[in-house]
């Protein structure tokens, strides 16, 4: 149970787990013959739409608000931010407002994240890639905090300190085949790798940034404690492509995986870290005997973006979500 001060609507019986942690063992003869294991986890949130790593996100930027009598949620995303709609569908299952700023040249009134975003409620504010790149500047947060005085604003990604208390609440540490050696996951904004790292000191923590960001190590440090432990680090994906592209191979893999092994994923994020993840232990970068958690932070709502933009098929997005 949740000791929290959250506003159940009515049938929302807050006394069973909000969200269930699922484990899947990836089968590779390779990794097999170099005795590594690598687990795949998987969160399942009670509400579909908030899904992956953005409960635990959220969970205390909702207390937040709720302590101090606040009227929502203001917060930063592309559109087809897995962030954003989360925040949408939070806001409409627990009754707080959210506003989206958006990053984008010109609003697509078709695009699915957006239109989910709207029919849960969410007001969308869409500003130029110029204007967007000033969302951590003082002067353009503090002229949205003027036009939202009773919103609580929360920055892109839903990284902020107040994640990693939810995040610290992941047990991912301990798989079903025993303790992991290493806990790994996709990074853009630090603060899944921040609160994992944070909760387990005594354990490795690798983060596989998706994003071309040279700041993003001072990033998630700004995120720890002062004295936290020097248990973590990033290391690039192997594909090379920009956020939110990805190439044919990182597709197929997706594809492969989900037909094989009924291990869901999507191309542009939680996909082309898992790739590079089981490219490295291929390639004998862990030690034999290695057990690897990867924890799978969402992002399968993005696989209607890609379709939308015709960058799968039909079949291939069939095949790529989970039923």
């Amino acid at each position: 149970m949740y000791n929290l001060l959250l506003v159940v609507p009515r049938g929302a019986e807050m006394s069973d787990p909000f969200y269930q942690l699922q484990w899947q063992l990836l089968v590779d003869n390779q990794l097999a013959a170099r005795q590594v294991q690598l687990w795949i986890a998987t969160l399942r949130c009670r509400v579909p739409d908030i899904a992956g790593n953005k409960w635990l996100k959220l969970k205390y930027h909702i207390q937040q608000i709720q302590q101090h009598n606040k009227t929502g949620i203001l917060s930063f995303g592309g559109a087809f931010s897995n962030h954003l709609l989360a925040l949408a569908a939070a806001g409409h299952y627990f009754g707080f407002a959210t506003v989206g700023v958006v990053r984008s040249h010109q609003p697509d009134l078709h695009n699915p994240t957006l239109q989910r975003c709207r029919e849960l409620g969410m007001q969308l504010l869409f500003v130029s890639p110029e204007q967007y790149r000033q969302k951590q500047q003082e002067e353009f947060l503090t002229e949205l905090s003027r036009q939202y005085p009773d919103y609580l604003l929360v920055p892109e990604g839903g990284s902020s300190p107040l994640a990693l208390p939810g995040l610290a609440e992941l047990q991912l540490q301990q798989t079903p085949a025993g303790p992991a050696s290493l806990m790994a996951m996709a990074c853009a904004s630090g603060g899944t790798l921040a609160g994992v790292a944070t909760a387990h000191p005594g354990t490795s923590v690798l983060g596989i940034s998706v994003v071309k960001d040279k700041s993003l190590p001072d990033r998630v440090r700004q995120l720890l404690p002062a004295k936290a432990s020097n248990n973590w680090q990033l290391r690039h994906e192997q594909s090379g492509r920009p956020y939110g592209k990805f190439n044919q191979d990182t597709l197929q893999f997706c594809l492969q995986l989900a037909r094989q092994q009924q291990i869901y994923t999507e191309p542009v994020y939680s996909g082309k870290a898992l790739q590079s993840l089981m490219l490295w232990a291929q390639q004998g970068d862990f030690a034999a005997g290695s057990n690897i958690a990867f924890f799978h932070t969402g992002g399968l709502q993005g696989l209607s973006g890609l379709h939308h933009r015709a960058l799968i098929t039909e079949a291939q997005l069939q095949l790529l979500k989970p039923l």
